[in-house]
């Protein structure tokens, strides 16, 4: 688990609910709307789903997912269930494959002019890469504040995915995944001095929609 986990439960109770995108930015807002209509959340509940990647970071670009990550036991019944549930909505596809002896499951369709993602494995969805990532991502944002959003964009602009564009910005050696979830292991200590030495124009204002 990531180093915001080891602080303690509230930061991850904060997530739970995506309540909190309705009090967001414009982006935020529409996709509340979109997953509230599709009641997402509601329907995979026995998935245990958490929303994850750029929406909740509000680092999302035009054809960003919606990413939904959930545990995943019975690929076949999870893949059966979304069918019924959002099958006849465009680009719906449901695959899976497996990645270390673990099956994964991957379905895609849109709605509400959103791509929309659900990812399953047999895993707490807290515990899957994707949400520690992104519980790392946060916790740069919230310590660097504006500028470093704003250089992050603009290389998602410029077609770097978001890992890598954190990787560049930090000047993190090595494969931009592994060396942000490595961050997670780090102290509070550690992780401010890297950070801030690696970007050391910090905003004095941190924004407060992630002081959470």
């Amino acid at each position: 688990m990531s180093q915001i986990n080891q602080r303690g439960a509230k930061e991850l109770e904060n997530w739970l609910n995506i309540s909190y995108l309705a009090e967001g930015s414009p982006r935020q807002r529409e996709a509340f709307a979109v997953l509230r209509e599709l009641q997402v959340m509601e329907v995979l509940a026995g998935y245990r789903p958490l929303l994850a990647g750029t929406v909740p970071l509000d680092l999302q670009l035009p054809g960003s997912d919606l990413d939904i990550l959930c545990e995943v036991y019975d690929p076949e019944q999870f893949m059966d269930e979304a069918r019924q549930a959002f099958g006849t909505f465009s680009g719906f596809n449901a695959v899976t494959r497996t990645v270390d002896g673990l099956v994964r499951a991957k379905i895609n369709f849109e709605a509400g002019g959103w791509p929309v993602e659900l990812f399953g494995q047999p895993l707490p969805a807290a515990q899957q890469n994707g949400f520690r990532h992104m519980l790392v991502e946060w916790r740069i944002l919230h310590l660097l504040g504006g500028d470093f959003r704003e250089a992050v964009i603009r290389l998602k602009g410029g077609g770097l995915k978001t890992e890598p564009a954190f990787a560049r910005q930090l000047q993190l050696p090595g494969d931009p995944y592994e060396a942000v979830l490595a961050l997670g292991k780090l102290s509070q200590a550690e992780f401010e001095k890297l950070c801030t030495q690696a970007f050391p124009h910090r905003a004095a204002d941190r924004p407060e929609k992630y002081d959470m």
